[in-house]
């Protein structure tokens, strides 16, 4: 089991106990443990498996929940769990994957007019019922049918790249362990860093296939061989992720791997590029069209070889989605991606005084340890109650912290790290920040939400951040549709109007690197940067583990082109300091 697995039994588990009307404490008891499984990069499995450690050392992680996760990484399954299921009929957790409709509300659904399925719940809503059910309304109607188109998509059976990533470095780690393994990289949607995974390609390069295969269909993650054969297997692994194992020659390495990558898109347009230049081209390698008696085809071991054969600069795997990668690599115009060792600083995070894990010392020491050079804590406003938002006391009591924080660490020497004093600011429904302006303005750095009314019409969500655009103080607006991928669409916002006005107030747009979120998506993101819009890449932490999400807004960032130039914390502190307090009107 990785550690996306356990999280998602002990997700499974909160929604059931809440949907039982258990006690909320527990209820959150599993909810933050789940959190604390998602964020930890080690597997859960080694750190159970070191004889010096416990994982009672995880915070929020006690003796009883420990023996649970030992459980689960023993027989992938939980009693307690089971034992709900049972309990629950089995289209509740169709009905828990609607956004909006929490354990709570589903059980009045269910209870109220009898709603087993989704097609029920769709029947019920275009029949009015559902409006007279205690806390629902003719809105909520129309948002549940809205939604229930999104949760039928074939997007929300994809996997986060996050956890698929955990998936690819597990099953590379036991291939490797092959000695008949010379080589084997992770291709498709993964590599090119897509946001959500259908399932993984594997490519190797072997001196005995046969053997090759054989170990892949032993891995212990393996649920079932769906094919299997000398030259390719399939396998079903973690979270029911489909696994697929291709062995080439060396020769045709790099072929294989670029195909294997894709996308289609991208594969259709350089297999017409080498038709042009006299060759067909497949995962085998090159082919004359019509062969001359000695001709040669072009090597293919590697993809820079391939590339290269059809006048092409090598083009990174998340460019290539058949957009314009292939002219720029023909005129060597590929834009030097940003890196995650260019990012110097990070710009949304939360502490313990509202909704974070982590207090602020904790924060500043896990982002000194990253090597950041400045970071700025942006907690929740007064708006944001369920958060424990900050009102205008508290808020100025934390910046004193803040800024007594940072006298110490200026007295250390040149400071290792500098502290902005910032808020994660609340836009209002009716119009307006839920923070005066005499107090905004004292702050370093400004983030604008918007986490209410996201059901309201696409004018006033609009008309809402356009406000917050152009306020004075805020420098950057997070996350700005509000999608949570697979769980939440974004809200109805115009977006080509918020990039203008961004474009024209000089206000940053943020790529929130939460791999629930990564919002702004990558064409949002790259006509920003066509427009001549900064972006700030945030990672939206609320503990120190979350500081580690940073490579996903990267990986999102750099599918839309972006340059270290196009982000405005890859500035070292001498050049981003520039930046700080309103802006001038």
């Amino acid at each position: 089991m990785t550690n996306a697995d356990v999280a998602a039994l002990f997700d499974r588990l909160a929604d059931l106990l809440e949907y039982d009307g258990e006690n909320a404490f527990r209820v959150r008891a599993y909810r933050a443990a789940a959190r604390t499984i998602a964020d930890q990069i080690e597997s859960l499995g080694a750190i159970r498996a070191d004889d010096t450690r416990s994982l009672t050392d995880l915070e929020g992680i006690g003796r009883d929940l420990a023996a649970k996760i030992g459980t689960i990484l023993d027989t992938g399954r939980l009693p307690l769990l089971d034992e709900l299921s049972g309990k629950v009929p089995a289209d509740v957790f169709d009905l828990l994957r609607i956004p909006g409709l929490g354990p709570k509300k589903v059980r009045q659904l269910v209870d109220g007019l009898g709603i087993d399925s989704l097609d029920s719940l769709e029947e019920a809503c275009r029949g009015g019922r559902v409006r007279g059910v205690k806390g629902f309304g003719e809105k909520t109607e129309a948002a549940i049918l809205k939604n229930l188109a999104f949760v039928r998509g074939t997007a929300v059976q994809r996997q986060l790249w996050e956890d698929a990533d955990q998936v690819v470095a597990e099953v590379l780690a036991w291939m490797r362990g092959c000695p008949a393994v010379e080589r084997i990289e992770a291709a498709g949607s993964w590599r090119r860093g897509c946001e959500t995974v259908g399932d993984i390609d594997l490519v190797a390069v072997a001196t005995d296939a046969v053997a090759v295969m054989e170990h892949f269909r032993r891995w212990d993650h393996t649920t079932d061989v769906i094919a299997s054969g000398v030259t390719k297997s399939s396998i079903r692994g973690p979270r029911g992720m489909q696994i697929d194992l291709r062995v080439v020659v060396s020769a045709a390495f790099g072929a294989a791997w670029l195909y294997f990558t894709g996308s289609k898109e991208h594969n259709i347009r350089v297999r017409s590029r080498a038709r042009e230049h006299g060759w067909s081209l497949n995962e085998y390698g090159f082919q004359p069209v019509d062969p001359p008696a000695a001709a040669q085809p072009p090597t293919a071991e590697t993809e820079a070889e391939v590339y290269h054969a059809l006048g092409l600069a090598w083009i990174p795997p998340e460019l290539r989605e058949g957009r314009d990668e292939l002219a720029l690599a023909a005129e060597v115009r590929l834009p030097r991606l940003v890196e995650e060792q260019d990012i110097r600083g990070d710009l949304h995070m939360h502490t313990t005084d509202t909704d974070g894990e982590d207090t602020l010392t904790d924060m500043v020491r896990g982002a000194r340890e990253r090597g950041l050079e400045y970071i700025a804590i942006t907690d929740h406003s007064q708006r944001v109650s369920m958060a424990h938002g900050l009102d205008e006391t508290r808020l100025l009591r934390q910046w004193d912290r803040i800024d007594r924080l940072n006298e110490t660490l200026a007295a250390e020497g040149p400071a290792p790290i500098v502290v902005l004093k910032g808020i994660e600011v609340d836009m209002l429904e009716r119009g307006g920040l839920d923070l005066h302006d005499h107090v905004l303005a004292r702050a370093d750095w400004v983030v604008a939400s918007l986490h209410y009314g996201q059901s309201q019409p696409r004018e006033r969500i609009t008309e809402r951040i356009l406000e917050a655009i152009r306020h004075p103080a805020v420098r950057v607006i997070g996350h700005p549709t509000g999608r949570l991928i697979n769980r939440r669409p974004a809200y109805d916002v115009d977006m080509e109007a918020v990039i203008a006005a961004a474009a024209l107030a000089g206000t940053f747009l943020e790529i929130n690197a939460h791999p629930s979120r990564l919002d702004l998506d990558d064409h949002h993101a790259a006509a920003a940067r066509r427009a001549g819009v900064r972006m700030v890449i945030s990672t939206d932490a609320h503990s120190v583990r979350g500081l580690g999400v940073m490579r996903c807004g990267v990986l999102q960032a750099r599918r839309a082109g972006l340059t270290s130039v196009d982000v405005v914390n890859a500035l070292g502190w001498n050049d981003f300091r520039n930046l700080l307090g309103p802006r001038s009107t």
